[in-house]
């Protein structure tokens, strides 16, 4: 709708910010955007005549106070000391959610409400996502500033290092999702050979979905997020028509792409784009899901991260600190080898921020373009850009545009917590370049493609790091876990790696932002997580398959049909059925978390998902000969 106000600018003067909000009275609420450490965005209803009475009140933090216990923030806001005070940012960009549900009576126009990203401040520190986040680009920053200063002239970087005032850091996000018909059943198998038949990426949109995708396109570009492109997925499920001639039987995945930001506003940006999203497919009557693996089987939903870094010099000038210099002749630059190296070599902990839930780990599986392996591609000469797509973290580059070059981390998705990643990320990225920046680009780039077992300066001897082969297809997986480490497997190994990588763990904490406490709280709530959803969700779901499968009375019965049912009874038992002396693989899965044993409980889930898939083959296998 025209005449709408959808943005604050950031840095816009308060006195400008109260003079908008009288222009537009149909923006009745503000909300303020606190993140907690599970990437949880809170909402509430505010009148904005209070929040323009009391609007210094709310740049100190000191007009609005939550409850620590409904966020997410264990073992920081207990039930005893919960108070946390959620301070704005103005150094964003504010966005403002119409309800088109809901029009307001004197300007006809949908009723508005300001969403305003704001900090968690408990005890008198930041203890939420965004700050981990702004707190660690400000260390981050100053460490690189006095990195250049040092070492003026850094090989194939085109500018000195006494020049540069100013560091950028850049990201964005894409989105991956799915839409369907409410309580419309998925045919998996159908949809899966679609799937293996190429059918629906790229296919064009029809009905309800078209208009929706339309819908988001126009309304995420109103926003100024620079909507670069919306289109068909790999998965999907050619629908049907009804007598009325309207689509039924939705089921396809979608994906929507916007421009870089500052990494802070990136990281907003996408949280705002998820609300928008949903809000538009269900005025057109569609569900959406912006699940890692919300249906097993087929493709899940990811939303590729890229990562970038500029210089800013004297003269205003931005430069790009990753690209070659001659980018037909190298890949990147000195600083560019250092970057990547320090996100693979440390990977390992930014994972679990990375896959924080059983769902994300269930999407990275071998043969869903989804990585399993810490390992990057370059490309196999620089004069062909790499769009390997079976690798973790990929170097994207243009050679006629070196401000596009960049990395794309692939195993994040649409509920990995992007700030906290970001965070991770580039204190990774500052610990490569510390540790690399007075060695030349060939001395990295052949360390970084250097084989398991040959010794590294930085990398460790035991893993290679880099592949330009097919992933999947050229390796198996021992020669994968062996080249690249074995990924892993539970929520519960994730997060192990806390403990495993101490000299790891000091890398991303040494900003002082993602420190020990955020990452104990962040990881007894994914913990928490994972095990009430095994315990409420996933063995219900197992449970269910297991007593689906039924034996079939049938006249035509051969020793064949003994054969196959014996066995799958067999695998029911062992999976569900207790008996005095002997308890069931559900049991005891249950009975380990219950108790707190999270090492037995993770192997048990390993194999649980393993015995599944056993029974839905010999399930399979005995229906077949069934006549």
């Amino acid at each position: 709708m025209k005449n709408l106000l959808y943005t604050i600018k950031a840095k816009t003067p308060k006195e400008e910010i109260i003079g908008l909000l009288k222009e537009h009275p149909e923006i009745k609420f503000v909300s303020l955007v606190g993140i907690d450490l599970a990437g949880n965005d809170t909402d509430e209803k505010i009148p904005v005549k209070l929040f323009i009475k009391d609007i210094d009140e709310f740049y100190a933090g000191t007009a609005v106070q939550t409850d620590g216990s409904s966020v997410v923030l264990p073992g920081i806001a207990t039930l005893n000391n919960a108070k946390v005070d959620m301070p704005v940012d103005p150094n964003v960009n504010w966005f403002v959610d119409y309800n088109f549900e809901y029009f307001d009576d004197e300007t006809n126009k949908p009723v508005g409400t300001l969403r305003i990203p704001s900090f968690l401040i408990h005890e008198g520190k930041r203890v939420d996502s965004r700050a981990v986040l702004t707190d660690t680009l400000s260390f981050v920053k100053r460490e690189l500033l006095d990195i250049f200063h040092e070492h003026a002239e850094i090989e194939g970087l085109e500018v000195s290092g006494n020049d540069i005032t100013d560091i950028v850091f850049t990201s964005a996000t894409e989105l991956e999702f799915w839409v369907k018909t409410p309580l419309e059943e998925a045919a998996i198998k159908e949809m899966s050979a679609s799937q293996v038949l190429q059918e629906q990426y790229w296919e064009r949109t029809h009905g309800a979905v078209r208009c929706a995708l339309e819908k988001c396109v126009i309304a995420l570009d109103e926003y100024g997020l620079g909507v670069e492109m919306g289109h068909k997925e790999v998965g999907g499920l050619k629908a049907q028509i009804d007598e009325s001639g309207r689509l039924t039987h939705v089921c396809e995945q979608l994906e929507i792409d916007w421009r870089f930001a500052d990494a802070v506003q990136a990281a907003d940006n996408e949280m705002f784009v998820r609300t928008i999203v949903k809000e538009i497919f269900r005025a057109e009557g569609l569900e959406v899901s912006f699940k890692a693996k919300p249906m097993i089987g087929l493709a899940g939903n990811g939303e590729h991260t890229h990562i970038g870094l500029a210089a800013v010099t004297s003269d205003g000038k931005i430069h790009n600190l990753f690209a070659a210099k001659n980018p037909y002749e190298d890949f990147m630059n000195v600083v560019g080898y250092g970057s990547i190296m320090g996100l693979l070599k440390n990977y390992e902990v930014i994972n679990p921020f990375v896959s924080a839930t059983n769902d994300s780990l269930n999407r990275l599986k071998p043969g869903f373009e989804a990585p399993v392996c810490i390992v990057t591609s370059l490309g196999h000469t620089p004069k062909i850009p790499s769009r390997n797509r079976t690798i973790l973290a990929g170097l994207i580059r243009d050679l006629k545009n070196p401000m596009a070059t960049r990395f794309e981390l692939r195993a994040c998705n649409p509920y990995t917590n992007t700030y906290l990643v970001l965070a991770a990320a580039y204190s990774a990225i500052l610990d490569g370049i510390r540790a690399t920046i007075d060695r030349s680009a060939v001395d990295l780039l052949t360390e970084l493609s250097k084989k398991a077992g040959q010794d590294g300066i930085y990398l460790e001897k035991s893993r290679a790091y880099r592949s330009e082969q097919d992933v999947f297809e050229d390796y198996t997986a021992e020669e994968r876990n062996a080249m690249f480490g074995a990924p892993p497997a539970t929520v519960w190994e994730n997060m192990e790696a806390f403990e495993k990588y101490p000299a790891k763990v000091k890398v991303i904490t040494a900003g002082g932002a993602l420190r020990p406490q955020i990452i104990k709280s962040f990881r007894e709530g994914a913990l928490l997580r994972w095990k009430t959803e095994i315990i409420a969700r996933i063995l219900p779901e197992m449970r269910d398959i297991v007593r689906k499968a039924q034996l079939i009375e049938s006249p035509y019965r051969t020793d064949q049909d003994s054969y196959n049912w014996n066995k799958l009874k067999a695998a029911r038992e062992f999976l569900a059925k207790d008996s005095i002396d002997k308890k069931s693989l559900f049991t005891r899965l249950t009975n380990a978390l219950n108790s707190g044993d999270f090492a037995t409980a993770s192997k048990l889930q390993v194999e649980m998902y393993d015995k599944i898939e056993e029974l839905k083959q010999f399930y399979d296998e005995y229906v077949k000969n069934n006549i």
